[in-house]
C-alpha cells in the first residue's frame, strides 16, 4: 500500500484532503474502492453503501452551526462554546460562511426584514443542512408574538429541524438540541449523500 501511494505521489494523482469536492471524493473513494476490489478479488461491492454511512458518521460527528445571533439568546449560544459547557466536544464548530456551514442556527425574533436574508442565508448552504429553532422568540414569536413586524415562527417560512424551547434556553438545551440533530442525522443512514 505505501508503494502505490508513493506512485500516486510521484504521479501527482493524491488527493488533497482540504481542497477535495464531494465530487472528487466520490471519483476517489470509487477509483480506491475498484483497487481494493482487485487486490483482494472480491466479486461485486455494493456502490454507495459504506460511503453513504461514512458520510453520514462524518455529518454527524462535525456540525459547522452558521455563527449567527440575533437576540439574547445569542448570549447562551455563546456560553455553550464557552469552556464551561464546550460544544466543541459535540463536534460542533461555528462558523461564519453560510456556504460552509450544515446548520442554520436560528435564536431571537425574526422580524419581516429579516426574513428574506434567512432564506437566502438557507439557500447559500449546502446540501445536507438542518435548520435549529433556539428559544421563545424564533419558535413562536415571543413577547412580540401579536406585534405587526415579527414573524410568528421560523417553520412559517423554513423547514426546522429540531425545536429548543425556554426564555433565553440555558447551554444544556442547546447540548441536548444538537445532540437530537446528531440522533436524528443516525436515522438517516445513507440518504444522506442524495438531494431530496
Amino acid at each position: 500500500m505505501d508503494i502505490e501511494r508513493a506512485r500516486m505521489r510521484a504521479e501527482g494523482n493524491a488527493p488533497s484532503a482540504i481542497a477535495m469536492s464531494q465530487d472528487t471524493f466520490m471519483t476517489w473513494s470509487t477509483e480506491v474502492s475498484e483497487m481494493i476490489k482487485k487486490r483482494l478479488a472480491v466479486r461485486q461491492i455494493k456502490p454507495g453503501k459504506r460511503t453513504g454511512e461514512v458520510f453520514n458518521w462524518a455529518a454527524r460527528n462535525a456540525l459547522y452551526p452558521l455563527h449567527l445571533g440575533i437576540a439574547c439568546c445569542a448570549i447562551e449560544m455563546a456560553a455553550a462554546a464557552a469552556p464551561r459547557f464546550d460544544i466543541e466536544r459535540l463536534g460542533v464548530v461555528f462558523w461564519n460562511s453560510p456556504r460552509q456551514c450544515d446548520v442554520l442556527l436560528l435564536n431571537g425574533w425574526i422580524s419581516m426584514k429579516l426574513r428574506p436574508v434567512l432564506i437566502r442565508l438557507y439557500e447559500q448552504m449546502p446540501y445536507p443542512k438542518w435548520v435549529i429553532c433556539m428559544g421563545e422568540c424564533t419558535i413562536s414569536g415571543g413577547p412580540w408574538w401579536d406585534s405587526y413586524n415579527i414573524v410568528r415562527g421560523a417553520d412559517t417560512f423554513l423547514p426546522v429541524d429540531i425545536y429548543i424551547p425556554g426564555c433565553p434556553p440555558r447551554p444544556e438545551a442547546l447540548l441536548d438540541g444538537i445532540i437530537k440533530l446528531q440522533q436524528k442525522i443516525r436515522e438517516q443512514k445513507e440518504k444522506i449523500l442524495i438531494p431530496q
